[in-house]
Protein backbone atom coordinates (compact mmCIF):
# COMPACT_ATOMS: atom_id res chain seq x y z
CA UNK A 1 0.00 0.00 0.00
CA UNK A 2 2.90 2.57 0.83
CA UNK A 3 4.52 1.60 -2.48
CA UNK A 4 1.57 2.73 -4.57
CA UNK A 5 1.21 5.81 -2.33
CA UNK A 6 4.57 6.45 -3.24
CA UNK A 7 4.58 5.82 -6.78
CA UNK A 8 0.93 8.13 -7.03
CA UNK A 9 3.12 11.18 -4.67
CA UNK A 10 6.10 10.80 -7.61
CA UNK A 11 3.65 10.79 -10.32
CA UNK A 12 1.69 13.75 -8.86
CA UNK A 13 4.93 15.88 -8.29
CA UNK A 14 6.46 15.05 -11.69
CA UNK A 15 2.68 15.95 -13.19
CA UNK A 16 3.26 19.33 -11.64
CA UNK A 17 6.73 19.87 -12.63
CA UNK A 18 5.52 19.71 -16.23
CA UNK A 19 2.80 21.46 -15.99
CA UNK A 20 4.78 24.83 -14.52
CA UNK A 21 6.46 24.90 -18.23
CA UNK A 22 3.87 27.15 -20.52
CA UNK A 23 4.46 28.86 -23.43
CA UNK A 24 3.51 32.14 -24.96
CA UNK A 25 3.66 32.89 -28.78
CA UNK A 26 3.61 36.45 -29.09
CA UNK A 27 4.23 39.44 -31.84
CA UNK A 28 4.98 42.57 -30.84
CA UNK A 29 7.25 44.42 -34.14
CA UNK A 30 10.86 43.71 -34.15
CA UNK A 31 11.39 40.01 -32.57
CA UNK A 32 15.39 41.32 -31.68
CA UNK A 33 13.19 43.58 -29.15
CA UNK A 34 10.53 41.25 -27.48
CA UNK A 35 13.31 39.01 -27.15
CA UNK A 36 15.38 41.52 -25.10
CA UNK A 37 12.55 42.84 -23.26
CA UNK A 38 11.21 39.23 -21.88
CA UNK A 39 14.77 37.80 -21.19
CA UNK A 40 15.13 40.26 -17.76
CA UNK A 41 11.56 39.12 -16.97
CA UNK A 42 11.99 36.79 -13.43
CA UNK A 43 10.03 33.34 -14.06
CA UNK A 44 10.77 33.25 -17.75
CA UNK A 45 12.89 30.46 -18.86
CA UNK A 46 13.87 30.93 -22.39
CA UNK A 47 12.87 33.52 -25.52
CA UNK A 48 13.22 32.89 -28.62
CA UNK A 49 13.02 34.64 -32.25
CA UNK A 50 10.46 33.31 -35.14
CA UNK A 51 8.34 33.35 -37.25
CA UNK A 52 4.32 32.52 -36.97
CA UNK A 53 0.87 32.64 -38.64
CA UNK A 54 1.74 32.26 -42.47
CA UNK A 55 1.21 29.60 -44.54
CA UNK A 56 4.92 29.57 -45.81
CA UNK A 57 6.99 26.49 -44.84
CA UNK A 58 10.50 27.35 -43.24
CA UNK A 59 9.92 30.92 -43.93
CA UNK A 60 13.50 32.78 -44.05
CA UNK A 61 14.03 36.63 -42.83
CA UNK A 62 13.78 37.46 -46.46
CA UNK A 63 10.80 36.43 -47.28
CA UNK A 64 8.99 36.95 -44.36
CA UNK A 65 9.88 41.18 -44.46
CA UNK A 66 9.29 41.25 -48.30
CA UNK A 67 5.67 40.14 -47.37
CA UNK A 68 3.63 37.26 -48.78
CA UNK A 69 3.94 34.76 -46.58
CA UNK A 70 1.72 35.43 -43.92
CA UNK A 71 4.41 34.95 -41.25
CA UNK A 72 4.47 37.51 -38.00
CA UNK A 73 8.18 38.13 -36.33
CA UNK A 74 7.17 36.68 -33.15
CA UNK A 75 9.20 34.70 -30.05
CA UNK A 76 7.98 31.86 -28.24
CA UNK A 77 8.50 32.79 -24.57
CA UNK A 78 8.93 29.82 -21.87
CA UNK A 79 8.06 30.34 -18.37
CA UNK A 80 7.40 28.93 -15.56
CA UNK A 81 4.00 29.54 -14.46
CA UNK A 82 4.37 29.03 -10.61
CA UNK A 83 6.71 32.08 -11.09
CA UNK A 84 4.76 34.30 -13.73
CA UNK A 85 1.30 33.69 -14.58
CA UNK A 86 0.26 33.71 -18.53
CA UNK A 87 -1.82 36.81 -17.51
CA UNK A 88 1.22 38.59 -16.53
CA UNK A 89 3.26 37.91 -19.74
CA UNK A 90 0.14 39.01 -21.21
CA UNK A 91 -0.07 42.49 -19.14
CA UNK A 92 3.61 42.93 -19.92
CA UNK A 93 3.28 42.31 -23.75
CA UNK A 94 0.28 45.08 -24.42
CA UNK A 95 2.35 47.47 -22.77
CA UNK A 96 5.51 46.86 -24.53
CA UNK A 97 4.17 47.44 -27.75
CA UNK A 98 1.55 50.13 -29.48
CA UNK A 99 -1.28 47.96 -29.89
CA UNK A 100 -3.58 50.57 -31.91
CA UNK A 101 -1.38 50.46 -34.35
CA UNK A 102 -2.42 47.96 -37.59
CA UNK A 103 -0.02 48.96 -40.07
CA UNK A 104 3.44 47.82 -38.22
CA UNK A 105 5.16 48.53 -35.02
CA UNK A 106 6.98 52.33 -34.73
CA UNK A 107 9.45 52.57 -37.54
CA UNK A 108 8.61 48.62 -38.70
CA UNK A 109 5.54 48.43 -41.44
CA UNK A 110 4.08 45.84 -43.04
CA UNK A 111 2.25 43.14 -42.10
CA UNK A 112 5.42 40.78 -40.88
CA UNK A 113 5.60 43.93 -38.09
CA UNK A 114 2.05 43.84 -36.64
CA UNK A 115 0.92 42.79 -33.34
CA UNK A 116 -1.03 39.68 -32.32
CA UNK A 117 -0.99 37.12 -29.84
CA UNK A 118 -1.09 33.35 -30.56
CA UNK A 119 -3.05 31.17 -28.47
CA UNK A 120 -3.54 27.15 -27.76
CA UNK A 121 -7.22 26.66 -26.84
CA UNK A 122 -6.45 26.58 -23.21
CA UNK A 123 -5.01 30.57 -23.26
CA UNK A 124 -7.90 31.47 -25.37
CA UNK A 125 -10.20 32.81 -23.04
CA UNK A 126 -7.26 34.21 -21.05
CA UNK A 127 -5.71 36.59 -23.46
CA UNK A 128 -9.27 38.05 -25.08
CA UNK A 129 -9.40 38.62 -20.78
CA UNK A 130 -6.13 40.19 -21.12
CA UNK A 131 -7.04 42.35 -24.30
CA UNK A 132 -9.99 43.50 -23.28
CA UNK A 133 -8.37 44.41 -19.74
CA UNK A 134 -5.68 46.67 -21.86
CA UNK A 135 -8.55 48.13 -23.94
CA UNK A 136 -10.25 49.32 -20.77
CA UNK A 137 -6.61 50.73 -18.77
CA UNK A 138 -5.45 52.42 -22.10
CA UNK A 139 -9.17 53.57 -23.35
CA UNK A 140 -8.36 53.07 -27.17
CA UNK A 141 -9.35 50.80 -29.59
CA UNK A 142 -6.87 47.65 -28.88
CA UNK A 143 -6.47 46.30 -32.65
CA UNK A 144 -4.09 43.62 -31.67
CA UNK A 145 -5.78 40.08 -32.66
CA UNK A 146 -5.47 36.88 -30.81
CA UNK A 147 -5.04 34.18 -33.16
CA UNK A 148 -5.02 30.17 -33.00
CA UNK A 149 -1.39 29.40 -32.05
CA UNK A 150 0.21 27.16 -35.04
CA UNK A 151 3.70 26.24 -36.57
CA UNK A 152 6.69 28.25 -35.19
CA UNK A 153 9.52 28.58 -37.06
CA UNK A 154 12.85 29.45 -35.40
CA UNK A 155 14.57 32.44 -37.55
CA UNK A 156 18.05 32.33 -38.49
CA UNK A 157 20.83 32.06 -35.85
CA UNK A 158 21.98 35.54 -36.23
CA UNK A 159 18.75 37.01 -35.25
CA UNK A 160 18.78 35.10 -31.50
CA UNK A 161 19.80 37.14 -28.57
CA UNK A 162 21.03 39.84 -31.29
CA UNK A 163 20.64 42.60 -28.60
CA UNK A 164 23.52 40.62 -26.73
CA UNK A 165 25.83 40.62 -30.03
CA UNK A 166 29.41 40.91 -30.00
CA UNK A 167 29.71 41.15 -33.85
CA UNK A 168 30.54 44.82 -35.85
CA UNK A 169 27.56 45.78 -37.62
CA UNK A 170 27.76 48.75 -40.41
CA UNK A 171 25.31 51.12 -39.62
CA UNK A 172 24.31 55.08 -40.61
CA UNK A 173 26.06 56.12 -37.55
CA UNK A 174 29.41 53.88 -38.52
CA UNK A 175 30.45 50.68 -37.32
CA UNK A 176 29.11 49.73 -34.06
CA UNK A 177 29.04 46.57 -31.84
CA UNK A 178 25.61 44.29 -32.63
CA UNK A 179 24.65 45.29 -29.36
CA UNK A 180 25.40 48.85 -29.55
CA UNK A 181 23.70 48.92 -33.01
CA UNK A 182 20.69 46.98 -31.70
CA UNK A 183 20.45 50.53 -28.67
CA UNK A 184 20.47 52.61 -31.56
CA UNK A 185 18.28 50.88 -33.78
CA UNK A 186 15.84 50.77 -31.05
CA UNK A 187 16.19 54.96 -30.50
CA UNK A 188 16.27 55.68 -33.71
CA UNK A 189 12.64 53.66 -33.94
CA UNK A 190 10.78 55.21 -31.18
CA UNK A 191 10.31 52.08 -29.82
CA UNK A 192 10.22 53.44 -26.33
CA UNK A 193 9.08 56.40 -26.45
CA UNK A 194 6.18 56.08 -28.14
CA UNK A 195 5.19 52.85 -25.70
CA UNK A 196 5.78 55.64 -22.94
CA UNK A 197 3.77 58.03 -24.88
CA UNK A 198 1.15 55.50 -25.01
CA UNK A 199 1.35 53.72 -21.42
CA UNK A 200 3.06 56.70 -19.49
CA UNK A 201 3.59 54.92 -16.11
CA UNK A 202 2.92 51.28 -17.05
CA UNK A 203 5.36 50.95 -19.74
CA UNK A 204 6.72 47.79 -19.21
CA UNK A 205 10.30 47.59 -20.48
CA UNK A 206 10.75 51.68 -21.61
CA UNK A 207 13.37 52.79 -20.62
Amino acid sequence: MMKFAVMAAVMAFGGAAQAATEKALLAGGCFWCIEADFEKVPGVLDVVSGYTGGTTENPTYKQVTRGGTGHYEAVEVTFDNSKISYAQILDLFFRSVDPTDAGGQFCDRGDSYRTAIFATPAQTAAAEKAKAAAQAALGQTIVTPVEPAGKFWLAEDYHQDYAKGSNIIITRAGPKSQANAYKFYRESCGRDQRVKQLWGSAAAFAS
